[in-house]
């Protein structure tokens, strides 16, 4: 009687037991989830947090300025697209002569970068251009 007692508890305890480990991965899994689609709403609110511009520009033959950069997108769940940069132009004394807003119309995936190519004519007086994220559609 004794001996067959202490099989049921043996028995109960290491049933309890497996079934207690199931529960907590199945846990972890909802807060991974749950944490996986926290950084994505984030992330979609905030595109000019994750995406970042770099260029350089130059003259051509006909007195264009042609920009040419890359988009990054540092962002780990969200794409983005049709991203709009703010071009500015500056004078050697750094005074600014004009902004203009161009939209890119490319699809950066999470971790992804794109480059892009675009013609002005810029202002008399121009020695710079400096490059600005102002937003974006996230899909």
């Amino acid at each position: 009687m004794k001996t067959s007692i202490a099989v049921i508890l043996v028995m109960a305890t290491i049933i309890g037991a497996c079934n207690s480990s199931d529960k907590k991965a199945d846990g972890a899994k909802d807060k991974y989830e749950q944490t996986k689609e926290s950084l994505e709403e984030t992330e979609k609110k905030n595109p000019t947090r994750f995406l970042s511009v770099t260029g350089h520009d130059k003259k051509n033959l006909l007195g264009q300025t042609v920009v040419k950069g890359t988009l990054s997108n540092s962002a780990k769940v969200a794409s983005y697209k049709d991203v709009e940069i703010r071009l500015s132009f500056y004078s050697k004394t750094k005074a600014l002569l004009e902004e203009d807003v161009e939209t890119i119309f490319e699809t950066l995936a999470p971790g992804k970068s794109a480059d892009f190519k675009t013609k002005y004519f810029a202002p008399k007086g121009t020695d710079s251009v400096a490059l600005k994220v102002m937003g974006a559609k996230s899909e």
